[in-house]
């Protein structure tokens, strides 16, 4: 009995102090809480389920973006694009298809899954590690088949050609699958603390 009156004190504390105690003390035992659940709860849960270690992504360059961004005028961008695209002989219409047909901005959060390499296809976006700090998020543009093993080649939207790093990867440089992006400009809660790192021409928004 002892023990389930101490039990229920307990958590009726814990419940004020993590939701009406508007105290400092209160104010940092929130945090500290909400931080623990995000850290080791919810996103080893969520790797668990995409079954990938990044389903959150947070682009942080523009080589994806599109003049504009969600208001941005296709016709147009394929205007200045189509030339580099038919050297994979990828169309318009083909590229009407595609997901993310408007790119995405820098700051955006992107829901990624785990990147099945029997399954990607041309116009899919895929986060892959390279030689760099942080994995890179590109669109494939070419997949070749070497000795059983599928080969990847891809592209970033805004970028006017590949880039050593976009090609030849291979399946175990595969980090996942970008499928929906679930919080446009978010993610610049955690840039801005990393922005003056960067070399000048790659800080600020997107133009």
């Amino acid at each position: 009995m002892k023990f389930k009156k101490r039990s229920k004190k307990f958590l009726k504390d814990f419940w004020f102090l993590l939701w009406k105690d508007d105290s400092l003390k209160g104010w940092i035992f929130s945090i500290i809480i909400i931080f623990v659940f995000i850290k080791f709860i919810f996103f080893p849960g969520l790797s668990l389920i995409t079954g990938t270690s990044l389903p959150l992504a947070i682009v942080e360059s523009c080589s994806m973006y599109h003049q504009g961004n969600l208001f941005s005028n296709f016709d147009n961008w394929w205007e200045i694009k189509e030339e580099v695209y038919e050297g994979y002989t990828i169309n318009k219409l083909d590229f009407e298809k595609f997901i993310f047909k408007k790119g995405f901005n820098k700051g955006d959060i992107l829901f990624v899954i785990k990147a099945n390499p029997e399954k990607l296809k041309v116009g899919d976006v895929i986060i892959f590690d390279s030689n760099y700090q942080n994995p890179i998020i590109h669109r494939i543009v070419e997949i070749k088949d070497e000795n059983g093993e599928k080969i990847f080649f891809t592209l970033g939207d805004n970028n006017p050609q590949q880039l050593s790093f976009d090609k030849n990867i291979i399946q175990d440089q595969l980090v996942g699958k970008a499928v929906l992006k679930i919080a446009p400009y978010i993610g610049w809660g955690k840039l801005l603390f990393f922005e003056g790192g960067k070399s000048p021409s790659e800080r600020g928004l997107c133009d």
